[in-house]
């Protein structure tokens, strides 16, 4: 059962910051819309499902806020990023579907990510960055940054050989490693805040439909630390980025295929001239 009860001692005061791109669907019917504004916890291990809030819009952009009104993006932002430090693992919205996150650097709450998953532990997880010149500090990468910069921020995964500067025991049985930069402003905004990778994976357990919504994976919150409740995510594709192998000099390798297959292979083909590496990855 969810309390909310005691959302008043245990949310901060709203302090609007408009640079968060906040996609709450405002169609949303009246009664359900005041449903998804009521932060809620989870009363017995204390879960914090924090909302996503537009800004309040009386008499412009200067309305006033007042004690006991849901966080807004900045504050669920230090939340999570406390949490994340804290080396919890959370739930976090996405530009494809939903995810969980915790510190890659920490090996403590990797182990805990494939817990919560029931994650085979010989599968990988990918990593987050906010900008694309972090790629490089976790990466070694054998393109150019420009073909970086044209695919990322978006729903792609880029593949390289890992650097030594990241976590040994972040896919100890792979030199390779996925990084994404999802289009999603609080996310990457979370990244620059930790200053370090996040580890990320889809939120369900392990076979399971990924998740387009919070409730979809409910039987997932008591295990996290906060639930970022961002609403139902865009496309509700459920495919996921698309995941591509850059590894190897002049060549590309697609591992999966995701949301964005036709546009990424026309630009890696077109303006880069790299040729398909069907290999056996």
């Amino acid at each position: 059962m969810l309390c909310c009860t005691c959302t008043k001692r245990c949310f901060m005061k709203r302090v609007y910051n408009p640079c968060f791109k906040l996609i709450q669907s405002r169609n949303a019917h009246s009664s359900a819309s005041a449903t998804r504004q009521r932060p809620v916890m989870c009363k017995e291990l204390k879960t914090k499902v924090l909302p996503l809030l537009p800004p309040a819009t009386v008499n412009g952009p200067s309305a006033h806020r007042h004690e006991g009104q849901p966080p807004d993006g900045a504050d669920i932002l230090n939340v999570t990023a406390e949490a994340l430090k804290e080396g919890h693992v959370v739930a976090v919205p996405t530009d494809t579907i939903y995810g969980l996150a915790c510190l890659a650097q920490n090996s403590e709450a990797i182990k805990k990510m494939y817990n919560i998953k029931r994650r085979n532990g010989n599968k990988p997880l990918a990593i987050c960055v906010g900008e694309t010149q972090d790629i490089f500090k976790y990466c070694k990468v054998k393109v150019k940054e420009e073909l970086l910069r044209d695919l990322l921020p978006g729903p792609v995964t880029l593949v390289f050989e890992r650097s030594e500067v990241l976590n040994p025991d972040l896919n100890p049985f792979t030199p390779l490693v996925g990084v994404r930069i999802p289009d999603h402003d609080f996310l990457r905004h979370l990244c620059q805040m930790c200053a370090e990778p996040l580890a990320l994976t889809s939120a369900n357990i392990s076979t399971h439909t990924s998740t387009v919504a919070v409730h979809e994976f409910q039987d997932l919150w008591p295990r996290l630390a906060v639930v970022v409740d961002g609403g139902p995510i865009g496309d509700q594709s459920r495919l996921g980025s698309t995941v591509v192998d850059l590894s190897v000099l002049g060549k590309y390798h697609i591992i999966r295929p995701g949301c964005a297959f036709s546009a990424t292979v026309d630009l890696l083909e077109r303006k880069y001239g790299l040729s398909e590496d069907p290999g056996d990855k």
